[in-house]
């Protein structure tokens, strides 16, 4: 995708050296930082300070991750170190561990001196296959735009399309999940407008999904994130379509914190709630997503404290709260299936339920 004109990817690997890079994506949007993964160390630090963040995009880079791990030390004992390492860095996130069992399964039979080249590739591969497959969720979640703008009374009025988070190409490798298809309806001349919330505490819709939709040109507004449910009660969204960090085998959907409300509130006005996922983020093993899906607990300092550039164009963080204050501040909510109606996989569209995706697991 575009960064001021020039197309880029979210990771991007160095052939010559053996490294990555990625967008300092703690920068955005003020400014554009790209930073060298060159270490195991460096990756996993980058994924739990969320320099990189996003399920698909997390698994991409702990697979670079890997591959350094084994350069330095292809040792059984090594490989577990590293894995468990880089598994601890985020506990929602399904991608990760998919990616690095992915990665593990590919060097596990090899020769230790075979193990690094194996990780290499394996890692340009996870990178290759993301791209594919975020761009197939996009024509499939394009298709279900078309057929909501041809329902509208006026077919000339923008599509207006909701969502929460950042689920485009700064959360993958390319494209995005959710903004892909909003990418290729703008792309092939529908009139598309979406409603991006800030995402509070950390604002990855403001400073995340903001930049991406202006530097490609889609017309965006932004809203507080209280400021949903009464769009939906107006009739101002015709659609709501978020990402995902993980989903059960029954359709029950993990995603940032806030989904939860918009999916009741969709629900409420009768406007579909769809969930863009690849199908490396389904947790086959587990079914209650209140139950089983691990809620990340991140610092109370995200909430308690605003990040931004002063009038004179420095970036600080100031208080804004009573000192003292304390917070909770939890990473992700629980959707349960019964307000998703679809789930927008590189597969096609399928159902929330045990049954579908039964049927769709049998099929990869």
């Amino acid at each position: 995708m575009n960064i001021h004109g020039q197309p880029h990817r979210s990771i991007e690997a160095d052939h010559s050296s053996r490294s990555a890079r990625i967008i300092d994506q703690t920068f955005l949007p003020h400014q554009v930082e790209w930073r060298d993964l060159q270490t195991m160390e460096d990756a996993a630090e980058a994924i739990q300070v969320m320099r990189v963040r996003g399920a698909p995009l997390i698994g991409a880079t702990a697979a670079f991750g890997l591959y350094f791990a084994l350069r330095d030390d292809a040792t059984d004992a090594a490989l577990q170190r590293a894995y468990e390492v880089l598994h601890a860095t985020r506990p929602t996130a399904i991608n990760l561990r998919w990616a690095l069992d992915r990665v593990k399964r590919v060097v596990a039979t090899l020769d230790v001196e075979h193990r690094a080249e194996a990780a290499w590739n394996e890692a340009l591969a996870i990178c290759e296959d993301d791209v594919r497959t975020n761009y197939a969720i996009g024509k499939h979640g394009l298709e279900l735009f078309r057929a909501i703008q041809a329902k509208k009374a006026d077919a000339s009025a923008p599509l207006n399309v909701m969502t929460h988070c950042n689920a485009g190409w700064l959360a993958t490798v390319d494209w995005g999940t959710a903004i892909s298809p909003i990418y290729q309806a703008h792309d092939e001349g529908m009139n598309v407008h979406v409603w991006v919330s800030e995402t509070r505490p950390r604002g990855q819709g403001a400073s995340l999904t903001a930049f991406e939709l202006k530097e490609h040109g889609v017309p965006y507004t932004l809203i507080v994130d209280n400021n949903a449910g009464h769009l939906l009660q107006r009739g101002l969204v015709d659609v709501v379509i978020v990402g995902t960090d993980r989903v059960t085998a029954h359709g029950d959907v993990a995603n940032k914190i806030g989904t939860y409300l918009k999916a009741l509130a969709a629900k409420a006005h009768d406007v579909p709630f769809y969930v863009a996922t690849p199908v490396s983020t389904i947790d086959w093993t587990i079914t209650d997503g209140i139950r089983d899906i691990p809620i990340e607990q991140r610092s109370a300092r995200e909430v308690t404290h605003m990040p931004g550039l002063n009038a004179a164009g420095i970036r600080e963080e100031v208080l804004i709260t009573p000192a003292g204050t304390q917070a909770r501040n939890d990473g992700f909510d629980v959707t349960p299936a019964s307000l998703v109606t679809a789930l927008v996989t590189e597969h096609g569209a399928v159902p929330a339920t045990a049954d579908a995706l039964r049927q769709l697991q049998a099929l990869i």
